[in-house]
């Protein structure tokens, strides 16, 4: 029996039919073949993915006790189980070609494997997670919402998401003390933003960094913008500002003007 192990957010899913449920929610969206599961755990996911013969499946897990549990209760893994920490790996030499994710994700970790999806954006072509809700309910949150923030924005921009199923503590051992959710993302249209991607992302980030304050004092001081925001922006909240409202923000930037590469990273 593997123990959950609080320092990584574990809470192992012992319902099978949800298991079976996530694992059969992959649509091929984007026609990839190539699928990482992050955080397998005891394999409640594994063993529903595995005989699948239309997906090559690769999975990587931190935790070592895990891991062994993995080895012996899957041998036909193999090299296709990796240790180690997801948010370091470099996904780009996992097999090639597009691919999803999947996984009953860590919450302590959840919203940081999104921002590592949106860096691999460009071959990430499906999400299958589990999230806490409250971070579910922000990565699908509309604008003008109070769960609406940075990983919405920046999840809508590139993902169309979609709430699969809420599942509850007693489906989880441990059980948590919140509820969760499934949460499927999908790569939208939008192959690039219609203006400078890296500016958008540090936009965002300032802008909902101070989301009390008006844009105009929000952004005070952003490279490029001063007095040439439009007059319609200074008065809201970055709240309420949708993708494209972002974009028109950033084209009224001058452009090429003084972002460091601290700032340049999604």
């Amino acid at each position: 029996m593997v123990r959950a192990k609080k320092r990584f957010g574990q809470h192992f899913l012992n319902a099978n039919a949800i298991a079976e449920r996530i694992a059969g929610s992959l649509t091929h969206h984007g026609n990839y073949r190539r699928v990482l599961e992050i955080g397998p755990g005891t394999g409640a996911l594994t063993r529903f993915l595995l005989p699948r013969t239309d997906i090559d499946l690769t999975c990587v897990e931190l935790d070592d006790e895990a891991a062994a549990h993995l080895r012996a209760a899957f041998p036909e893994l193999g090299d296709r189980l990796r240790t180690g920490d997801v948010l370091r790996m470099d996904l780009s030499r996992i097999g090639e070609g597009p691919m999803a994710i999947i996984g009953n994700f860590p919450y302590n970790i959840s919203t940081q494997i999104v921002f590592q999806v949106l860096a691999h954006r460009d071959r990430v072509m499906e999400v299958i997670g589990m999230f806490q809700k409250e971070v579910a309910d922000r990565l699908r949150a509309a604008p003008g919402s109070r769960t609406y923030g940075i990983t919405s924005i920046l999840t809508q921009a590139y993902y169309n998401v979609d709430q699969l199923m809420v599942v509850e503590p007693g489906s989880f051992t441990p059980p948590p003390k919140v509820r969760s959710a499934v949460v499927r993302l999908q790569r939208n249209g939008t192959v690039k933003l219609d203006c400078d991607e890296p500016r958008f992302f540090a936009m965002v980030k300032q802008a909902f960094n101070q989301r009390r304050k008006t844009l105009h004092n929000a952004l005070k001081g952003f490279p490029g913008l001063g007095e040439r925001m439009p007059d319609r922006f200074r008065k809201q909240r970055a709240e309420q500002l949708s993708v494209a409202d972002f974009v028109d923000l950033v084209n009224a930037c001058i452009p090429g003007d003084g972002l460091d590469g601290s700032q340049r990273t999604a």
